[in-house]
């Protein structure tokens, strides 16, 4: 990892240039002043998603998803149990397919719940299924 990255902020999506050595101290975001991390997913539009993944150095785990799914929501709270253990290290955005299908179709969202981890913007490692979190967690790392 380089020696400073680049992380944008999930209030005003402004990029923050982050010391990797800071990255666990709480930043905040230089422009508007709140938290750069709040170990929590966060959950985009498709303008918004793009914006995170073309300005981002981090690893990026998407969850797709759809309130109506059983198993989405099984696995909702061990992804937001993720959050605070991967995060400065890696963000995680949960996309809700209803509502963002356009961006679903261009991922090929077939079935969900689907993990999907990205870095540089490209996709690394892709999953389907509900998982706890210890197995989240353990297939997350594998591809760090």
């Amino acid at each position: 990892m380089p020696e400073v990255v680049h992380v944008v902020c999930p209030q005003c999506d402004s990029t923050n240039r982050i010391p990797v050595e800071r990255l666990a101290e709480a930043p905040l975001c230089g422009r508007c002043r709140k938290p750069l991390f709040s170990g929590h997913p966060l959950s985009l539009s498709e303008e918004r998603f793009a914006l995170h993944m073309s300005r981002s150095d981090l690893p990026t785990l998407v969850d797709f998803w759809a309130p109506w799914c059983g198993p989405c929501r099984s696995m909702a709270p061990a992804f937001e149990q993720a959050a605070s253990t991967l995060e400065p290290q890696v963000r995680l955005i949960k996309i809700n397919t209803e509502e963002e299908q356009k961006l679903a179709a261009r991922h090929s969202i077939r079935s969900i719940p689907t993990l999907a981890l990205f870095r540089g913007g490209h996709e690394v490692a892709r999953s389907t299924g509900a998982m706890d979190l210890g197995r989240l967690l353990a297939w997350t790392r594998q591809y760090l």
